[in-house]
């Protein structure tokens, strides 16, 4: 697709509109735990809680092709990046953490991940992971995580760990909340379930705001960045779709975005990661897709 066509028109801050909501859900968090808090962070910016996308469910549909409803056949990072991302979620979300840094261990990719509460997220793909990271002991890394939860090691004993048909369940998760659909369609000598973009809306707002938090809503600061938005923005390039979001800027933003995108990898995650309120295995996920 040619840069230059179809630039995305930029749509004003819907403040009024969400203000309301929002002042709701600041007043009813003080009455939760630390856990609720991290599971509702930054949800505002959804219209309901059926349209809410998990960071998983954000980058498949950012790598779905919007009619033919799969993802690129040459696309082979995106397993991985899933798996990251799942691991940021329970990050996010007060399951796991980093455990702390020692005299041998002190690197991020060095660490290993903990448990921090086994309380289920009530996403099936979450759980599922966060029950092999509770039976495993001794714990493992960020990146021997990620390798298990994509089945990519060598080590047989470990295969167990994999998570299966993530793809494939996370587009049904999407076709629940009415941003796919499904379909089967014919490819010579195989049939495969397909899943088309049925909601146009959702995917828009997404790319829209992945666009503007480069372009016009950029802090030029990691620490300020909204921690789902910025882990969306390194996971979307880990698994090679935030090209998607960025291919119908026109030129000149495309090349800010891109500018922009690549102060963000070219930081020190371990300095990021030991500044306060830093989450830790969020950067520890970052180093182990850049290491």
């Amino acid at each position: 697709m040619n840069r230059s066509e179809g630039l995305v028109r930029r749509v004003k801050n819907r403040s009024e509109n969400s203000g309301t909501s929002e002042q709701g859900a600041a007043n009813s968090s003080s009455h939760s735990n630390e856990d609720e808090l991290n599971d509702n962070e930054d949800d505002v910016d959804c219209d309901s809680k059926e349209t809410r996308l998990t960071l998983m469910e954000e980058v498949l549909l950012l790598g779905l092709k919007d009619k033919e409803g799969y993802t690129s056949f040459w696309n082979d990072c995106i397993s991985s990046g899933l798996r990251g991302c799942i691991l940021i979620e329970l990050g996010i979300r007060g399951r796991v953490e980093l455990e702390r840094a020692g005299m041998r261990r002190k690197g991020l990719c060095s660490r290993k991940l903990c448990l921090k509460s086994d309380t289920p997220t009530g996403d099936v793909l979450l759980d599922e992971a966060l029950k092999h990271i509770k039976e495993t002991d001794p714990p493992e890394t960020v990146q021997s995580w990620i390798e298990y939860l994509s089945g990519e090691t060598w080590n047989p004993l470990k295969l167990r760990y994999q998570l299966k048909n993530v793809r494939e369940r996370l587009a049904k998760n999407l076709v629940e909340k009415g941003v796919l659909t499904t379909e089967k369609q014919n490819f010579l000598l195989f049939d495969m379930t397909t899943h088309p973009l049925s909601d146009n809306v959702i995917k828009c707002r997404l790319v829209k705001k992945i666009q503007d938090a480069v372009l016009s809503k950029w802090v030029n600061d990691p620490q300020r960045m909204d921690k789902r938005m910025l882990s969306l923005i390194y996971l979307a390039q880990a698994s090679d779709v935030l090209e998607n979001a960025f291919s119908p800027l026109n030129d000149d933003d495309y090349e800010v975005a891109m500018r922009r995108v690549r102060e963000l990898l070219d930081l020190d995650f371990e300095a990021e990661a030991a500044k306060a309120n830093a989450n830790e295995v969020i950067w520890a996920v970052f180093a182990a897709f850049t290491k």
